[in-house]
């Protein structure tokens, strides 16, 4: 061990004595720039993003707001014993902005999903508003739902504009699946490699050595599965090696002889790192 040491120092020593202090400086400074300047253009990237998210998540809780205001005053008044053709008309107006909301917050939560995919940022916290959003477009589509059933037996004119609404609704449907879906992909280092899933870089003298998820990887080489509906992933391998990030305690592995189990026991803790899992079999 010791003369291995000694072998690795001598090698240092003998690379650094050739290259001089003036040329050491120079390329720390430029890598250093390099980096600096890197660094700035994400944070700027970051920066836009968040406040063009922002500005979408506000118009889309007014737009939830005007609907919850909306959908209590015409409760209020189709329950009202006096109920007028004048309030009839007044009801039908307002299930139509009501749908034309719902409409916008479509087209607008479809906009922020494919912005954010375009952009290639994972920001987690946008990750997290973006599923409050979808969740809270949901609760309101249950109540409208429990509206349009009351307002069926008042007039069948009002379940006609519900119903027409439902074709847009499609919309945050094909979101939802969007969102959910995660990809995972496995295979010895070497396979990957060649299929331009991972990038392996070499330290000196074998020390070092780094593997990582490659910069525009190939997509086609991952299998697409819902993180809702799919808890566990079966790997062909029983020394396995994360690539990608996941929380250890969102997760448990069970050998089966020469294969593994991957039980996933939170799938959005589990996924919330990275919508891909990359694992390096042996």
């Amino acid at each position: 061990m010791t003369t291995k040491l000694s072998l690795i120092a001598a090698l240092g020593l003998a690379i650094a004595s050739c290259t001089s202090p003036a040329e050491k400086t120079v390329s720390t400074s430029t890598d250093d720039a390099a980096r600096i300047a890197q660094l700035e253009k994400e944070n700027a990237q970051k920066d836009s993003m968040i406040n063009e998210s922002l500005a979408f998540f506000s118009e889309i809780q007014s737009n939830l707001s005007s609907i919850e205001l909306k959908k209590d005053e015409i409760r209020i008044k189709s329950t009202d014993s006096e109920f007028t053709t004048d309030d009839k008309a007044w009801i039908l107006e307002q299930i139509k902005q009501i749908n034309f909301l719902r409409q916008e917050n479509s087209k607008k939560v479809k906009a922020l999903s494919d912005q954010l995919k375009k952009s290639g940022l994972k920001i987690k916290e946008l990750d997290a508003m973006v599923q409050g959003l979808l969740q809270s477009i949901q609760e309101k589509e249950e109540q409208i739902s429990i509206l349009e059933g009351d307002l069926v037996s008042l007039d069948k004119a009002y379940a006609r504009l519900f119903d027409a609404y439902q074709e847009k609704a499609v919309l945050v449907d094909e979101l939802t699946e969007e969102i959910n879906t995660v990809y995972y992909s496995y295979g010895t280092e070497e396979e990957l490699v060649k299929n331009k899933v991972i990038d392996r870089k070499n330290g000196f003298i074998g020390i070092g050595k780094s593997i990582k998820l490659m910069d525009n990887f190939n997509q086609k080489y991952f299998a697409k599965i819902d993180l809702t509906e799919e808890k566990e992933i079966f790997i062909e391998g029983a020394d396995l090696k994360f690539i990608t990030d996941h929380p250890s305690s969102s997760y448990s592995l069970s050998p089966s002889g020469k294969n593994t189990k991957i039980k996933i026991s939170n799938p959005r803790e589990f996924w919330k790192v990275s919508r891909y899992l990359v694992i390096v079999v042996d």
